[in-house]
């Protein structure tokens, strides 16, 4: 590029980023959130508390004190409504809110969503909105966004109160009734609803609300209810006045910052290849339909069987990685939902920081292809790493054992989702060389698809080792409840960590209890899966206790020889394969 290209790169880029510095300014509808904000929800028929704390995923202790007119939490009157806490966030700089992730019952639609499970804390609208889905052809079981609109308070209004809750007006609730059972007065309630007609039915406005003391609390000093006009202008006219010279160090800054990086980001490459062995380094894919222009900065990646998407690519299959998009958050980033090239994707978008990650992931994945294995379709260096897999639209077992499904599994789907995963399991222990240990075996990591076929994923923590070499010593990852008691003692690595771990897995499709259980809900105390198996195999009545553990929802629908013969190795070292 020369002198001449390049002067007028930067007064292009200084030009646009006057206009969207100023127009960002001018809109920006919130600059902040705040921790606390409560959702006033109307208890309907067949709803307990139990099923609120899930669908709000807020332990019922943190929801009791804010409800001290609930006498028995295990028995609500139909018509009561809770104050739900959650934290009030100002998403995209648009709005103030809070995105919950739900997962769909069998014939949902986002109206019934809003209307129901939600209690007309938002609407169909809303939800539509955040999703990828047709309103009219809502998949079964699969998890979508849910956001409920929330208020920090306004201090150009009062300051006097600074806790509200989200609050739909039912047949019979008005202004001047929800003054007078509040004691606020009416024209406040007004003017903190200034844009609702307080329509009874329809209307979702912001009300004052009492703190777990029972009065209301204060704004924060710190809090400003939003940005004033005269603000406005100000910045607006300075943004115009110094966006040149801004455009000027945002373009050497940026890109000199990107060079930089990226050129970590292949240092990091060689050194993880010279100390791991994993053998990426060794030639560049010939360039094919299906593999897009070449990349200097991952020249030399060995890439069999997938692409190399552009960052525009991604950016525009994700809607430049909105929240509407997004369906799943991990260790390592931000999962979003989009269609590439014809094909549904799920696209893990990661920190340049998690190069380790990254590299085990592509590296196992463009290696070692299996039915039982999700696949990965392609990946991106630029500005952040991304990987690319297929898209599996039935969630994960996690969901499917403890989510919001109608109805429970069939014993014969878990049995099929257990042989499906050890199959995968196999396969990287007994038919890859070298051995891949995945390290992080757990239901989450085990996706479903909308045959309830099962794929393992998640292959960032993954290890490699020779075949019949000794148990590697390496810092201690994974989840705990799913590691063996040796790993978690003295970071040997071996298979026997996925075995292990596989065996939580076969305990969780027996009894649908999570890997840590708590066993005292007032002192938080909790154990593991394998310990109550384990207790229960050691009482006189091993037949009773282990029916006791079995997830109710399956009934006498299953075989219990086959149950009993799930049996933990007392010494922890691991659990024995599934007899059928």
């Amino acid at each position: 590029m020369n002198i001449s290209s390049n002067k007028n790169t930067v007064i292009t880029l200084a030009i646009c980023l006057s206009v969207l510095f100023t127009c960002f300014i001018a809109e920006a509808k919130c600059r902040k959130g705040c921790n606390l904000a409560l959702a006033s929800y109307y208890v309907w028929e067949g709803t307990n508390l139990t099923y609120i704390s899930k669908i709000f995923n807020q332990p019922i202790p943190d929801i009791l004190p804010y409800n001290p007119h609930v006498s028995n939490p295990d028995s609500i009157h139909t018509g009561t409504r809770l104050n739900i806490p959650f934290s009030c966030e100002c998403l995209n700089g648009d709005f103030l809110g809070h995105t919950f992730h739900y997962i769909t019952q069998r014939g949902d639609t986002y109206s019934k969503v809003a209307r129901f499970a939600f209690a007309n804390l938002t609407t169909d609208y809303w939800i539509q909105r955040v999703n990828v889905y047709d309103p009219t052809q809502v998949p079964d079981f699969v998890p979508i966004n849910v956001t409920v609109n929330c208020s920090c308070g306004d201090a150009h209004v009062s300051r006097d109160y600074g806790l509200f809750a989200t609050y739909p007006l039912r047949a019979g609730e008005s202004l001047q009734s929800l003054a007078a059972e509040m004691g606020v007065p009416g024209d406040l309630l007004e003017r903190f609803n200034e844009r609702s007609h307080f329509s009874p039915g329809s209307a979702i406005v912001f009300l004052p609300a009492k703190d777990q003391n029972g009065t209301y609390p204060p704004l924060p000093s710190s809090s400003s209810a939003g940005i004033s006009g005269g603000l406005i202008a100000g910045i607006s006219v300075a943004a115009v006045i110094g966006a040149i010279s801004l455009g000027v160090c945002v373009y050497f800054v940026f890109y000199r910052r990107k060079k930089a990086k990226e050129e970590s980001f292949l240092e990091n490459v060689q050194s993880i290849e010279n100390a791991h062995g994993l053998g990426i380094m060794e030639k560049t894919p010939e360039p094919g339909p299906l593999v897009a222009s070449a990349s200097p900065k991952l020249k030399g990646i060995t890439v069999d069987k997938s692409v190399e998407f552009t960052f525009e690519e991604l950016a525009v299959a994700t809607d430049n990685f909105s929240m509407s998009h997004k369906i799943g958050q991990g260790g390592f980033g931000s999962v979003y939902y989009g269609e590439l090239r014809g094909e549904k994707a799920a696209v893990k978008k990661m920190d340049m920081q998690a190069t380790k990650e990254f590299l085990a992931e592509l590296n196992v994945l463009t290696h070692v292809h299996h039915v039982n294995l999700v696949r990965l379709i392609g990946y991106c260096v630029e500005s952040s790493l991304f990987l690319v897999y297929e898209y599996i639209d039935n969630g994960n077992l996690s969901q499917h054992l403890r989510g919001k499904v109608t109805e429970p599994l069939p014993w014969s789907r878990r049995l099929q989702i257990a042989l499906d995963s050890a199959r995968g399991l196999e396969y990287i222990h007994e038919h890859t060389v070298p051995v891949y240990i995945h390290r992080d075996i757990k239901s989450a990591n085990i996706l479903i698809d909308k045959n309830f076929r099962a794929k393992v994923a998640d292959f960032g923590l993954t290890k490699l080792t020779e075949v019949g070499s000794a148990s590697l010593q390496t810092r201690l990852v994974g989840t705990f409840g799913y590691m063996p008691p040796e790993y978690a003692q003295y970071g040997d690595v071996s298979p026997k960590i996925d075995v292990y771990a596989f065996g939580v897995v076969l305990f969780e499709l027996i009894s649908a209890k999570e890997a840590i259980v708590k066993t005292n809900e007032v002192t938080t105390e909790s154990k593991g899966l394998v310990a109550l198996f384990e207790d229960a195999f050691n009482e006189p009545d091993q037949t009773e206790s282990l029916r006791k553990l079995v997830d109710p929802g399956l009934g006498d629908d299953y075989p219990f020889d086959s149950v009993s013969k799930v049996e933990p190795d007392i010494s922890g070292s691991s659990c024995q394969s599934l007899h059928t």
